[in-house]
């Protein structure tokens, strides 16, 4: 097994095995692609949720926020995917 010294920059004698340091990096990439996909599926819950109230709303309310009701037609028949 290969190690990486520290020794020479720090004047001391541990020596921390390759492995363990690949190991730690693959550890830190995987918490981290975890925690971009936990984003990006509230995001696509949230969006599909926002849609479907979207289209729950009676005109009158529509008018108040200045939307028509073909806009909310093109926007609950998006992909929850699109923004």
């Amino acid at each position: 097994m290969k190690a990486i010294s520290f020794g020479a920059a720090t004047r001391c004698t541990t020596q921390v095995p390759q492995q363990k340091v690949r190991r730690a990096a693959v550890r830190r990439w995987l918490k981290a692609s975890l925690s971009r996909i936990s984003v990006m599926l509230h995001e696509w819950h949230r969006r599909r949720r926002d849609r479907a109230e979207l289209g729950t709303l009676d005109e009158r309310i529509l008018r108040d926020i200045g939307v028509s009701r073909t806009e909310v037609l093109h926007e609950i028949n998006k992909p929850f995917w699109r923004k």
